[in-house]
């Protein structure tokens, strides 16, 4: 089971790097550009939400059977991972930040629903989905990737 999750979780991150950084972009340049707020945009913004908090289901189910992940933890105890790099960035800091990524993927999309016009929708967009794009691109597995 471990294997099939850690394939999904790996392959799912590509299409969730492409749509966060086509999504981001996008509301930046139409704040920045003055660009009306359309279905488009809607539609972007809502497909990333998904597709993370998908993401983040697939990661929780991941860190459970993993052996990085909350057996790392049972085997070597909180003190012992906090003093091997490796096991604590895939056991606590990966996890930690993927979930302050999605959380500020969220709040973007809740606060940009509630304004009333295009200039403020784009700005909540543009802010929330930058914060979470660099916390993605901060905490990636690089070298697990490629």
């Amino acid at each position: 089971m471990y294997a099939l999750v850690n394939f999904v979780h790996s392959y799912w991150a590509y299409l969730i790097l492409v749509m966060l950084v086509i999504t981001t972009f996008n509301s930046i340049i139409g704040f920045v550009s003055d660009r009306e707020y359309s279905a488009r945009d809607m539609r972007l913004a809502l497909f990333t939400l998904i597709t993370m908090h998908i993401q983040l289901l697939i990661g929780i189910v991941l860190w459970i059977v993993s052996p990085s992940g909350i057996g790392a933890i049972q085997d070597h105890g909180m003190g012992g991972i906090m003093k091997q790099d490796g096991l604590r960035k895939l056991a606590i800091e990966h996890p930690t930040l993927m979930i302050i990524a999605v959380i500020f993927v969220t709040i973007g999309y809740s606060k940009h629903k509630k304004k009333l016009v295009s200039k403020p929708k784009l700005k909540m967009l543009a802010i929330f989905y930058t914060l979470a794009l660099i916390a993605v691109l901060a905490i990636i597995p690089w070298g697990q990737w490629f």
